[in-house]
């Protein structure tokens, strides 16, 4: 997790920019024939057809965003993609492409780069995504990551945030609050390890947790599933900020309200276990910790026996009138208004 000091590395510098894309982007192939051309001219050319293009971008800054002193080079680039493939699935699309640019200062030779570029290389060739295109530069203020990803979809299967109606059912896919909770321990073993830089922790009955904020994994399996049931989302969203934000996210572009209710929250063992351990209370890390890329998405009640029994899913509520609200309906059946508390990166510390 900490580099070596002594290995010599190599100095951008020798490599010039044009130089740099072409080492780092080599050994990656192509996977789709609707990429034309990828990297290696002006731009990257696309062919979709008949079907619509989505396209999504992401800005990542180092201490803002990610923490380089516990999120190793490969892991930050899987991540990277992740969250872009993920806003890509969300609307119900194949993810098919991604252009890729980063800034760096001195401090980075490159191998840190080639670290992070084969956790981009991972990602693609686990989802089949094509790297098309991107940036280099210099930076005078650490890493800074930007990633545009491309995807396709019939403009009959494309899932908008807008369609949700009265008497839907609120689902989401498997449990939430795990990758919150794993930056928690990370935090708190950066802390442990200035003080005592010997000091090897014990992580392994925190691996679920931690694995999710390092290494999470976008839901193209959702995707694909709702096809193979047969089920089209009447709104779908990523939660990438916390449940009630994209909640709220919902209601407000399908005007309407909701009520979620917290004992139907999925919540894996260890994230409650940790919860204990901070502190913490459960479901207010569920409602804002983010950075779980599980989806949220509506669904006519008449679906509801397609997906009943089926463990990636949990129904957390339902659709209701505008003018009710949005509400979570507490364990003692209290109705308490939600909230946008997810994370934002304009937020004071």
């Amino acid at each position: 997790m900490f580099e070596d000091k002594n290995q010599e590395k190599t100095s951008l510098e020798q490599l010039g920019e044009f130089g740099l894309i072409e080492h780092l982007t080599k050994d990656f192939k192509l996977h789709h024939k609707s990429t034309i051309k990828g990297i290696g001219d002006d731009a990257a050319v696309i062919d979709f057809n008949k079907k619509k293009a989505i396209v999504s971008t992401d800005l990542l800054i180092e201490g803002i965003h990610f923490d380089l002193s516990y999120m190793p080079l490969k892991h930050l680039g899987y991540k990277a993609v992740m969250a872009n493939l993920s806003d890509i699935y969300a609307m119900n699309a194949t993810a098919t492409q991604i252009t890729v640019s980063v800034a760096v200062s001195n401090r980075f030779p490159l191998e840190a780069l080639e670290e992070f570029y084969k956790g981009i290389a991972l990602a693609c060739e686990l989802y089949k995504i094509d790297l098309v295109g991107g940036d280099t530069s210099s930076s005078t203020k650490g890493m800074i990551i930007s990633i545009t990803a491309m995807g396709q979809a019939p403009k009959e299967d494309i899932v908008y945030r807008s369609k949700a109606k009265p008497n839907d059912l609120l689902v989401v896919s498997g449990d939430l609050g795990a990758a919150y909770m794993g930056l928690q321990v990370l935090k708190r073993e950066k802390e442990v390890f200035k003080v005592n830089p010997n000091n090897q922790p014990d992580l392994s009955t925190y691996s679920y947790i931690i694995e999710r904020q390092l290494k999470p994994e976008a839901r193209k399996d959702i995707v694909e599933l709702l096809k193979k049931l047969g089920i089209q989302p009447t709104s779908m969203i990523d939660i990438s900020d916390g449940l009630s934000s994209e909640i709220l996210h919902l209601c407000k572009q399908s005007e309407v309200g909701c009520n979620l209710y917290e004992d139907k929250i999925p919540l894996d063992p260890t994230v409650i276990s940790a919860c204990e351990e901070f502190k913490l209370d459960s479901t207010l890390v569920a409602l804002s910790g983010g950075e779980d890329y599980e989806l949220l998405f509506t669904i006519d009640q008449k679906k509801f026996p397609e997906l009943k029994g089926n463990p990636n899913f949990t129904v957390v509520g339902h659709i209701t009138e505008k003018n009710e609200g949005a509400h979570l309906i507490s364990r003692n059946n209290s109705k308490i208004p939600l909230t946008a508390q997810g994370w934002n990166s304009f937020a004071k510390a």
